[in-house]
């Protein structure tokens, strides 16, 4: 068994929905005791290694946290992990502990030179908007470049572990009416909310969402409502709905939401903004690429994926990025999670050729 498998192995077998500390212990005890790594756990559940003390740093990202299992993937000691047909199962396995794990033996593994600093991160709370990674971000993380193991297999063709250039990001918005109640037997008196909310998802059907082309990637936004509450009794004239959003950005421009203030009694209020990323410099696309085609025999892509993921808040906050990584679309959050065993093993090669690049 390889390194990268039986590493993915423990990892994916320990419970990190409820509490990541276990996984985090995990990650941070494997690296102390395979790597000569300065290792350093903060207080948001982070680990973060580093080597070399080169002018450039490259990051090697991932995160330990997952979204809760089915009941199918929980067994009497943690997660139960399964080998079948040349693939690892369970919850974890696409997203991300996998990509996570072939990260960790890449980083322990390349042959870094002088002019860099390498570094291996995972963070906390990613999927509860990027908990980890913002408060990283806070305290000075800032790579010059990074590979974030989120999953861009199977995009250009099944199979195909390609370089995701972009993805898209989510805002999330509620839009509270507030009217005047009264008995519906004399609508006149009162002030309908659920009427006001009605008009402002007539504004919000009106808005154009944005495109925008990134390394010749082209991404569309949308917006949409997708829940509406609101109203007491069958009998009673609303004074107040709620209108959620969901809208889906790219890179520059946003759906202007404001417009819906234009109704008299709406207010917009933003729950969630997971930005999009763009990554900002060709020449590190095209050596991820490079990596990529060297290690398997179809043809990799660029390509652009349609979730929001760490490399948002990274390329915010001034790091390029790219995407690259062994999940498939329609893999992570199933019962069924799974990723396949190949595919890892050849992650790890494209992390370290990355890492051992002179990008």
């Amino acid at each position: 068994m390889s390194d990268t498998l039986a590493l993915a192995r423990r990892l994916v077998s320990i419970p990190s929905h409820a509490d990541e500390r276990a996984a985090g212990d995990a990650v941070a005890s494997w690296l102390r005791e395979e790597t000569t790594a300065a290792v350093r756990r903060d207080d948001a559940g982070n680990v973060i290694a580093r080597r070399g003390d080169g002018s450039r740093s490259l990051a090697l990202v991932g995160h330990h946290d997952v979204v809760p299992p089915a009941d199918e993937q929980v067994g009497a000691d943690g997660y139960v992990v399964e080998e079948r047909d040349g693939r690892l199962h369970g919850r974890g396995t696409a997203d991300m502990k996998g990509s996570l794990a072939a990260a960790m033996v890449a980083f322990r593994d390349a042959t870094v030179d002088s002019t860099t600093e390498l570094v291996f991160a995972s963070f906390a709370g990613e999927e509860g908007g990027g908990v980890g990674a913002r408060a990283a971000i806070d305290r000075g993380f800032a790579p010059d470049y990074a590979v974030v193991g989120e999953g861009s297999t199977g995009y250009s063709a099944p199979g195909v572990t390609d370089v995701a250039v972009a993805h898209k990001g989510r805002r999330g918005s509620t839009l509270v009416t507030r009217g005047e109640g009264a008995h519906a037997s004399e609508p006149e008196a009162g002030e309908n909310a659920v009427y006001r909310a009605c008009d402002a998802v007539d504004v919000v059907r009106d808005l154009d969402a944005p495109e925008t082309t990134v390394l010749g990637q082209e991404l569309e936004g949308s917006v949409a409502v997708t829940e509406i509450d609101g109203g007491s009794a069958w009998n009673v004239i609303p004074d107040r709905c709620e209108v959620t959003v969901d809208e889906r950005t790219v890179p520059g421009e946003r759906v202007d939401l404001a417009r819906v203030e234009s109704v008299p009694g709406v207010e917009w209020v933003v729950d969630q903004d997971l930005p999009p990323m763009a990554c900002d410099d060709p020449e590190f696309a095209a050596t991820v690429l490079d990596a990529a085609r060297e290690t398997q025999p179809d043809d990799p892509q660029h390509v652009a994926k349609p979730h929001a993921t760490d490399a948002g808040w990274l390329a915010a906050a001034g790091t390029t990025c790219v995407v690259c990584g062994a999940a498939e679309p329609g893999e992570a959050h199933t019962a069924e999670e799974s990723v396949s065993i190949d595919v890892l093993e050849r992650c790890e090669r494209i992390y370290r050729s990355v890492a051992e690049s002179s990008v």
